[in-house]
């Protein structure tokens, strides 16, 4: 059990998303032998997806991940499904913590859950914490150690690790156009865009080439964890519960997507989730370049992966703005939600005319 002190920490659990401490803590001693005392619990504030918790006893230290109340798309939130890549990814990529229960039985606490062994590291989130400065080189070599890591899940034997059966295999792409306008059409309010243009217009560029690997489909810098004694080396990756098999470069798309860079305007240095700022850091172009120079897949045009991811992240994003909208989660920071939808429709567009 890791036990130096982490610089990624937990906080108080918001308000309407409680735990069952009772509950959580019987389930666990019945699956776990040797836990000792009750957990102290606390929530992550990082992510608008699914919940996350840590779950300290005496003797050990455990993260709980479940999905959110409300409605949601069928295929999402699945636990037992995040859970099972996670285990078999272990062997062939070092960066999966160790997975330690998985609960089906939502009488527990009202959702599936799953139960992992917490990593101790820092998680480069808007802003580095309080003490940490990267200079440029540093953060230079963190961009490059990232896309290293995101390249090396791509090139995992899936088969060999026995992941055949998490993606249907051929027709990725358009079925990720699909899947993806359905969510966003599902959640429509009245204050955003229909996207008809875009959809139409990704359905009507896919890429003749579909490479097929393991994807991640969140790999952002505020998904993984660095490690305390050295911010370039990358210890964790976190948030597998979009990881399917599909196209690299639409994961590396998704990426960028998140990406924003000093010289951004306005909207999207206020969207900004990761120091993807900082002087040094790679702009989306030169993480593209460097991506590219060290794979066999380069992409004949990238504008598509990046309407892609784009208007992937308008879809999330609208989801989540849905749930607030409806009243089914009461978080305050997904108010203002409907505005990025907006403006990712606007980049969409405008990357479109360039394509």
């Amino acid at each position: 059990m890791t036990t130096t002190s982490t610089l990624d920490r937990a906080g108080a659990v918001r308000s309407g998303e409680e735990l069952d401490a009772a509950a959580v803590d019987g389930w666990l001693k019945q699956q776990l032998s040797g836990l000792q005392g009750t957990p102290e619990i606390t929530q992550y504030s990082g992510g608008a997806s699914n919940w996350t918790y840590r779950l300290k006893y005496e003797n050990d230290d455990l993260i709980l991940r479940r999905p959110p109340n409300g409605t949601k798309a069928k295929s999402a939130h699945n636990m037992a499904r995040e859970y099972r890549i996670q285990r078999a990814l272990k062997p062939v990529f070092p960066f999966v913590p160790e997975m330690r229960a998985c609960c089906a039985d939502e009488s527990i606490i009202g959702a599936e859950f799953y139960v992992m062994q917490r990593l101790d590291g820092i998680i480069p989130r808007k802003n580095l914490p309080r003490g940490m400065s990267l200079s440029a080189a540093t953060a230079q070599q963190l961009c490059h150690t990232f896309l290293d890591t995101l390249i090396s899940l791509h090139k995992v034997d899936y088969e060999t690790a026995g992941l055949t059966s998490i993606g249907a295999g051929a027709g990725y792409t358009q079925r990720q156009i699909e899947g993806w306008s359905k969510r966003y059409r599902d959640a429509h309010t009245w204050n955003v865009p229909k996207g008809d243009a875009i959809i139409d217009w990704l359905l009507s560029n896919l890429p003749a080439r579909e490479p097929l690997c393991v994807t991640h489909n969140d790999f952002r810098f505020d998904n993984v964890l660095l490690a305390p004694s050295d911010p370039t080396r990358i210890v964790g990756v976190l948030d597998w519960e979009l990881a399917t098999l599909g196209d690299p470069l639409m994961d590396l798309g998704n990426t960028l997507a998140y990406w924003v860079q000093a010289d951004d305007d306005f909207i999207a240095r206020s969207t900004r989730r990761q120091p993807t700022h900082l002087p040094g850091m790679l702009t989306r172009r030169q993480a593209v370049e460097y991506y590219c120079s060290r794979v066999d897949w380069a992409p004949d045009n990238w504008a598509f992966y990046e309407v892609y991811g784009l208007f992937r992240l308008s879809a999330i994003v609208q989801q989540i703005y849905y749930r607030y909208y409806h009243k089914q989660t009461r978080n305050p920071a997904f108010r203002n939600f409907w505005i990025i939808v907006n403006y990712l429709h606007w980049r969409c567009r405008r990357a479109m005319k360039k394509g």
